[in-house]
């Protein structure tokens, strides 16, 4: 649950709470079913998703590079799972904490920049293609935010 929704039921023990806090509270809860949809969609169909970018990469990157495609590949299905789960969370520092500081030591040793921005790439069109465009803006920024933590300062 985001440190927000948590905040406000934390202050609702001692007293009700505030028209601008119920608002907050209101807000969390009406998008819950959306994302939970949206979350159990991409976890059901992680496979679907990511074998045409498999096909792609291995278009992309000549056979030296695919150990390094493969590690990068994994890094991109486990900020796809942590994506989602802050995305029903509605949480992105569950993001940050849980996998992006994590992963761009990683990136940044490797020299493996080039290929990340690539299956984000192509992660992002696979998913418009499977996504409505309102379950997009629900996911799209939590995908953009491991893309430019990963790649920070990789010049």
């Amino acid at each position: 649950m985001s440190s927000d929704v948590n905040s406000l039921l934390t202050q609702a023990e001692n007293r009700y709470l505030k028209p601008e806090e119920l608002q907050e509270f209101k807000r969390h809860t009406s998008t819950l079913a959306q994302r939970l949809k949206i979350y159990e969609f991409l976890r059901d169909r992680e496979a679907v998703i990511f074998e045409p970018i498999v096909e792609k990469l291995q278009t992309a990157f000549p056979e030296a590079q695919q150990p390094l495609v493969e590690k990068s590949l994994q890094h991109w299905i486990l900020i796809m799972r942590h994506c989602a789960m802050a995305m029903l969370l509605d949480d992105t520092d569950y993001l940050k904490n849980n996998v992006l500081d994590w992963l761009r030591g990683f990136v940044k040793t490797r020299q493996s920049q080039t290929i990340e921005t690539k299956i984000h790439e192509l992660l992002l069109a696979r998913l418009q293609e499977m996504l409505s465009p309102k379950a997009m803006i629900y996911l799209e920024d939590n995908l953009n935010l491991a893309k430019d933590t990963l790649l920070a300062n990789s010049d």
